[in-house]
């Protein structure tokens, strides 16, 4: 891990071990980012993305952060910056997906949704904005914020929340830092499923297939270098919003 200045552009993407945030951090090393990888519980899978990051020549930094714990949240962006003495790019990717509907679905779960998918994003981009001159913002949301599926009611409810925290973080920081929110519909199967489940729901939506990693990395690339475009959520989804 690089303890100087790095060189290269600086990526943090929180939730970064496994899944999206794994695929994120391996693309953006090879486009030549160093990479920031915040983990809390995947410790292992994040040890083995920074390896992996690693091995194929890239710079990476594991960042240990509970962000459901205000205080802890609260010191992600200066340690990042203390250690490689900038800020580049700040991808809000981790995530708690639980099911659960209003009548259901206990507060304590409101709670930690509201930690984790808006509270955290809220505080990670406050501090990328007052430490750094200008810089780079990419929330990833999902695409049922088009929706009111109420199946996943405390989810759904601030991932929402997060998409107008987007548009109101790209109204206030320009021109210095652009700020966009990405979408995914059906990339990956929900642990505990496999392909099968995936290539299921994938036909329901207009193009009739489920997309990869690949299509949401080629997003994050469209978002990181279109420098007139912010305030946007981009549907990755297969059209899956339009229905």
């Amino acid at each position: 891990m690089s303890v100087q200045q790095s060189k290269q552009p600086v990526a943090l993407i929180t939730g970064g071990a496994k899944r999206i945030g794994k695929a994120l951090a391996l693309h953006l090393s090879k486009q030549g980012y160093t990479i920031a990888l915040h983990c809390f519980s995947s410790k292992k899978e994040a040890a083995a993305t920074a390896n992996a990051i690693l091995k194929q020549g890239g710079d990476c930094g594991l960042f240990y952060c509970n962000l459901a714990d205000m205080p802890s949240a609260q010191t992600l962006i200066k340690t990042v910056i203390q250690t490689f003495g900038r800020l580049d790019v700040l991808i809000n990717n981790a995530s708690v997906f639980k099911a659960g509907c209003l009548k259901n679905s206990p507060v304590s779960v409101l709670e930690q949704s509201y930690a984790i998918h808006l509270r955290a994003p809220y505080i990670l981009m406050q501090d990328f904005a007052q430490s750094q001159k200008h810089g780079k913002i990419i929330n990833i949301l999902d695409s049922k914020i088009s929706q009111t599926t109420p199946t996943h009611v405390p989810y759904l409810l601030m991932k929402k929340s997060l998409k107008d925290l987007t548009l109101m973080a790209a109204a206030e920081l320009a021109p210095n830092f652009r700020v966009n929110g990405i979408c995914p519909g059906p990339i990956l199967a929900p642990e505990g499923k496999g392909q099968p489940y995936l290539k299921k729901i994938g036909k329901t939506v207009p193009l009739e297939k489920h997309g990869t990693v690949k299509d949401l990395c080629a997003a994050v690339d469209f978002l990181l270098q279109a420098d007139y475009v912010t305030g946007q959520m981009l549907f990755e989804d297969g059209g899956a919003h339009l229905r």
